[in-house]
């Protein structure tokens, strides 16, 4: 039985081979972006040691770095980048300021259960 409900996008997908080659240069540069900088994560986590002193930069760098690629991905993948750019802050600060307090409630948390772990060793 044919279904005349279901609409079949791909087929109204026309673009020219010079569109192609656009959407897929774009696809290979945002490809190489992440992964550059997922080296850079992996590559500076294996150098640098927890017990060093630059293991709190190195943290921070990570969050950083995350955040980063999120939007990023955000922007790109859920096609964010082509809205106007109050559409964009409207999605993007809410979620950068949620992602802000959940970093500050777990460094808040976790300092507040060193403090419990050398009251009850004393």
């Amino acid at each position: 039985m044919l279904r005349d409900d279901v609409i079949e996008y791909s087929l109204d997908a026309h673009h020219s081979e010079e569109q192609g080659k656009k959407i897929r240069k774009k696809i290979w540069q945002v490809t190489a972006i992440l992964t550059a900088i997922t080296i850079f994560e992996v590559a500076v986590g294996a150098t640098i040691k927890q017990s060093s002193d630059y293991w709190q930069v190195v943290k921070w760098l990570f969050i950083g770095l995350t955040l980063l690629k999120a939007g990023y991905i955000v922007l790109v993948f859920m096609h964010l980048g082509d809205e106007r750019k109050a559409m964009r802050y409207v999605i993007l600060v809410p979620y950068f300021i949620f992602i802000c307090y959940l970093i500050f409630i777990a460094l808040y948390e976790g300092t507040a259960l060193g403090n419990i772990w050398t009251l009850y060793r004393a």
